[in-house]
């Protein structure tokens, strides 16, 4: 009973919760939703010209985008913020003042590109090759053919991959830390982190987290809806329809999906 007592006085103080609340509402939630929504943007374009760069015919766009793409996915995160955050500081103190935040955005943009760009090039090499034989067929040249055919069906398949993406890109946001945030500048960890020291519970950190919850559950179950729908197809169809084009006795090779909305 000790130890069930000590457990919620430790991570459920009401108390504690309530003082850290309207900070993380007035100034963490909005900096973790600005750190990751910037980063998110950049990201995905930087990624979508890995991609392109990864699926060149020459081998001076290919090897640097799958250099670029082993380095930023082999080395961990928190590595990754503290080799720009600290390397790149002078640079962000004349541009920027202190505010650690436009370095931070920079590592994680560059970090989810190096994943983003892998999710759109292999969303793209999922098209089945003759999708682009049937285009050019039609007498749709190389580059039209990508961007009216191959392209859109690619994006159409990575949609869950890239929102996971998104998500962990949230969760990774936290890690900014590491810079020293300023207090008014502090993200919904920082916060968390800080009203744990001075009440010396961790019900403020506890809390955080279920900030992240709350941010993050909503965009999982959006993952698992537009894969359902994906399956699916049109709306309307029921949940009796296969769950795959090929247990409905469609060829894989020609059922990409195309016109299903």
């Amino acid at each position: 009973m000790d130890t069930l007592k000590t457990l919620w006085e430790t991570f459920f103080d009401l108390g504690s919760m309530r003082e850290a609340l309207p900070e993380m509402l007035t100034i963490g939630l909005r900096n973790t939703l600005l750190l990751a929504v910037v980063s998110a943007v950049l990201g995905t374009l930087l990624g979508m010209l890995l991609a392109v760069a990864g699926l060149a015919r020459t081998r001076w766009l290919r090897w640097p985008a799958r250099v670029y793409t082993d380095v930023f996915r082999g080395l961990p995160a928190a590595v990754t913020i503290l080799l720009i955050g600290v390397g790149l500081a002078p640079l962000g103190m004349a541009w920027w003042g202190p505010n650690p935040y436009p370095l931070g955005i920079l590592a994680l943009s560059l970090i989810a590109a190096a994943y983003i760009g892998e999710i759109f090039r292999s969303g793209i090499q999922s098209v089945e090759a003759s999708q682009l034989e049937a285009s050019r067929a039609l007498g749709l040249s190389h580059r039209t053919a990508m961007r009216l055919v191959i392209i859109p069906q690619g994006v159409r398949r990575i949609l869950p991959a890239w929102v996971n993406q998104l998500i962990a890109l949230i969760k990774d946001s936290s890690l900014v830390y590491f810079l020293g945030l300023l207090a008014s500048e502090r993200d919904l960890f920082r916060i968390g982190q800080d009203h744990a020291a001075n009440t010396g519970n961790e019900s403020a950190l506890l809390l955080a987290g279920l900030c992240y919850l709350v941010i993050t559950v909503p965009l999982t179950h959006l993952v698992n809806w537009i894969d359902r729908r994906l399956r699916r197809g049109p709306v309307g169809a029921t949940d009796e329809e296969p769950e795959t084009y090929e247990a409905a006795g469609a060829p894989a090779t020609v059922d990409t999906g195309v016109g299903r909305d």
